[in-house]
């Protein structure tokens, strides 16, 4: 039954119980001490009249008298009417009552303890006598040289002292009822703001719903970040710590997340998240990764207040790896350009065959014979270049492909290889998604540029590494362009129906990867330099 309790209802039941036990503990302690105080008061009194009584020479004068009694039994009487006592007994040293409110009991012997009084000094005590238990103080009555004479006894019983005592008792329960009333309002104002914080549940519910939460999160294959209002990364799992190449997932102090500049996030991903915009599938290059995100607001489960808003606690976003998709869709547009490149090459193959047909039709052997051999000449020296040049079949293939492709759309692919050496372990899929991009942007370019539409490669590889440059003769980029041209979803193109500004970025994001280099200059259309410097061997290593 407790276990179904929220954990507002178990502290205020809790609180209220301490609050009960705290007033019972505390008022216990009060009414026995003012009990004693009561007491104390009490035999104080009776102190002070039995010495004023002592100090009275009637009573040393009655003592010497034959009949101590019929002097001093008016006397106390009319001092117990004036002081409110209960009893006066004056006694004689051997117990033997002068005065009694009783008249019966003259004569009769104390009851009570005189062993104090009888070596000069004052006793206070609660015990029975005749009239029943009673608060007592006991003097003596000494003659100027200091000789006990007679002793005299003030007290009050104990009844009457318990009703002085009752007279407090409404103040006390006056006190306790108000402690357990702020007691129990504090408990309840506490209460309804656990019951609005926890919604209501108990601690094993908020703890059964943290380890799920916590499974969650580890275990989600997306990456999920959730930024506050204040810009604070108030926590991230896993896979976002591995897609960011974050430490750890989380903040070692939950009331001290970080804020966004102490991460170590790439520019772009850090206005993103920074600008609290809603995107929805939207492509980001961090690092070595492509990145899908999806971000939006995140909204509290309350419910909406007067104006019919949600509470937003910042945003969250979720991330996705799209490096290896990205890498095959390179891949399948390098197969779609080696097809083009083998469509547009066997047009043409069938154009010089109908050629070299027709020269043989008409009896030409030697013109087409010359003519199939200056076309195979041509082919094979480009191949021949390429493959000396770079090395590498995959590159060289990409590279004619490219030059079929700009035949096809009224473009000149001008080559140009310079030195024997290879781009040493440089891969290949790294080669085909800086060269194809290039070149496809320049082919782009010149396309839509004034004739004459050239483009011109120039691939220079060494012991260094590989230096690639690509210009066309397209439009002039402008100063702004310039700057923003290698930023994922810019472009100077019209959007196009597989979206824009992602080849250049790729090339960016490459480059920067391999450790190389890349500069955009040229006054006439665009010139993209880049270089990618050789990996070192691990027998290189070994030697150095």
């Amino acid at each position: 039954m407790i276990q179904r309790w929220s954990i507002a209802r178990r502290l205020f039941v809790a609180n209220l119980l301490i609050v009960v036990v705290f007033i019972a503990i505390v008022g216990t302690a009060t009414y026995v001490d003012a009990r004693d105080r009561t007491y104390d008061e009490a035999g104080l009194r009776m102190a002070g009249i039995a010495n004023s009584i002592a100090a009275s020479p009637l009573v040393l004068e009655a003592a010497a008298s034959p009949d101590p009694s019929a002097l001093l039994q008016p006397y106390a009487m009319d001092v117990m009417a004036a002081a409110d006592v209960d009893f006066i007994t004056i006694m004689a040293t051997d117990r033997t009552r002068w005065t009694h409110p009783r008249p019966e009991e003259l004569g009769r012997p104390y009851i009570g303890s005189i062993d104090a009084a009888l070596q000069g000094g004052e006793l206070t005590e609660v015990t029975a006598g005749t009239l029943g238990p009673s608060v007592r103080t006991i003097v003596p009555v000494k003659d100027d040289a200091g000789k006990v004479r007679a002793l005299v006894a003030a007290g009050v019983t104990v009844g009457t002292v318990d009703v002085a005592f009752a007279a407090r008792l409404p103040a006390l329960l006056a006190i306790g009822l108000a402690l357990l009333l702020g007691g129990s309002w504090a408990s309840w104002l506490l209460g309804r703001y656990l019951r609005r914080v926890t919604r209501g549940w108990g601690p094993e519910q908020l703890a059964q719903l943290f380890a799920y939460y916590e499974s969650v999160l580890h275990s989600v294959r997306e990456g999920l970040v959730l930024i506050d209002t204040k810009g604070r990364v108030v926590m991230y799992n896993d896979q976002a710590a591995e897609l960011l190449g974050l430490d750890e997932a989380g903040s070692k102090d939950p009331t001290r997340p970080p804020a966004m500049a102490d991460l170590p996030l790439d520019e772009g991903l850090r206005d993103l998240f920074e600008s609290g915009r809603t995107t929805k599938d939207e492509i980001v290059l961090t690092g070595s990764r492509v990145l899908v995100v999806n971000q939006g607001p995140a909204i509290g489960p309350e419910t909406p207040d007067r104006h019919g808003r949600n509470p937003v606690y910042g945003t969250v976003a979720t991330l996705r790896d799209r490096t290896e998709i990205e890498s095959l869709g390179n891949e399948l547009e390098t197969m779609r350009t080696l097809s083009d490149a083998l469509r547009a090459q066997t047009h043409e193959h069938a154009n010089r065959l109908h050629t070299m047909v027709s020269l043989l039709e008409l009896g030409r052997t030697r013109e087409a014979l010359d003519f199939a051999t200056r076309d195979l000449e041509l082919s094979q020296q480009l191949t021949d270049e390429m493959v000396r040049s770079v090395g590498e079949p995959v590159l060289s293939a990409l590279v004619m492909g490219k030059v079929a492709e700009a035949h096809e759309r009224g473009v000149q692919l001008d080559v140009a290889t310079l030195g024997s050496g290879t781009a040493a372990g440089i891969a290949v899929q790294d080669l085909v998604t800086i060269l194809g991009n290039l070149l496809d942007n320049a082919i782009d370019a010149a396309a839509e540029g004034a004739p004459p539409r050239r483009v011109e490669l120039t691939v220079e590889s060494d012991e260094e590494g590989l230096d690639i440059a690509v210009h066309d003769t397209g439009a002039p980029l402008e100063a702004a362009a310039a700057g923003n041209i290698f930023r994922h979803g810019y472009s100077t193109k019209p959007a196009g129906p597989g979206g824009r500004g992602i080849g250049l970025a790729l090339v960016r994001q490459a480059v920067q990867r391999l450790g190389g280099t890349l500069a955009i200059n040229g006054r006439r259309g665009a010139k993209f330099e880049v270089f990618l410097p050789a990996a070192v061997s691990p027998g290189k290593e070994r030697d150095a």
